[in-house]
């Protein structure tokens, strides 16, 4: 997946004590994109002062990987190369396309808490943890991180795997995810989920694994489920476009295990769902 980069290591110990160097790499941020050179590197802090006069008084340090620093900058440069989702999660070497996800999550995180939510007043980082402050009212804001569940749910050698509608923008078979709720447990939001998108009961839940997934803010844990009694789908029409069984010979292929939910399936499809 996506995350996992060993032998390298994250250190996301946050410090506002680390002054760039001309070697580390800034990602400039703007509107959940990031700036790409040609050929898709991150400039380092002394290509981006180079090319763009950026101020580094005004970087933020985001974390390392073992040696390599990132740093985040929210600024529009105007003619040059902003990337999203799916280029980003492209990039190579893997730690690059895994630093995008946590450059992509922390810098909505600063630009859209600018301003105290309790008050108005500017906020202002934290000067020992990753935080936000309002010198104003006291209120401090930290990362969001949203809980939500991937569901193989299982039927004998058939998995159950589903397919958004064409303007979520991605046209592929996945399987059946949702953020968790209020008051709930992770496996009652897998039943939920279940219900509400195909209208299907399930028991034995069992966790597979999790995934930090920058990109919309959010932690993926993934569970397979049984199928509780036979019945017809019923499709939540309202997001999906279909929703198919599928015997393990017969699942499609997928040219990337990036995802949780593809590493799911093709831990199905091998037999190998105890993680």
């Amino acid at each position: 997946m996506l995350h996992e980069i060993t032998p390298a290591v994250l250190k996301n110990q946050y410090t506002d004590q680390r002054l760039p160097r001309p070697d580390d790499r800034l990602f400039i941020y703007a509107n959940r994109q990031v700036l790409l050179l040609a050929d898709q590197e991150v400039p380092t802090v002394k290509e981006a002062v180079a090319n763009w006069q950026v101020n580094p008084e005004q970087f933020t340090y985001l974390f390392a990987i073992d040696d390599q620093a990132y740093f985040l900058l929210r600024q529009t440069i105007p003619g040059e190369n902003y990337a999203g989702t799916p280029t980003l999660r492209q990039l190579s070497p893997q730690s690059l396309a895994f630093a995008s996800t946590i450059a992509i999550h922390l810098g909505n995180w600063y630009e859209t808490n600018q301003y105290c939510g309790r008050c108005g007043h500017r906020m202002v980082p934290d000067k020992t943890e990753r935080a936000l402050n309002c010198a104003n009212c006291g209120h401090v804001e930290f990362p969001k991180i949203a809980p939500a569940v991937i569901v193989g749910v299982t039927h004998g050698d058939q998995i159950l795997l589903t397919k958004f509608l064409s303007n979520y923008g991605y046209d592929k078979f996945a399987l059946i995810s949702g953020y968790n709720e209020i008051g709930e447990t992770l496996a009652d939001t897998v039943r939920r989920e279940v219900k509400e998108e195909v209208g299907l009961s399930v028991r034995h839940i069992t966790y597979f694994d999790s995934q930090p997934w920058g990109f919309s803010g959010a932690l993926l844990v993934g569970f397979f489920a049984e199928l509780d009694q036979a019945a017809d789908i019923q499709l939540e029409k309202d997001e999906l476009s279909a929703a198919k069984w599928f015997k393990r010979v017969d699942i499609p292929h997928d040219d990337t295990t990036a995802s949780l939910s593809w590493t799911m399936i093709e831990a199905f499809r091998q037999g190998k769902m105890k993680h």
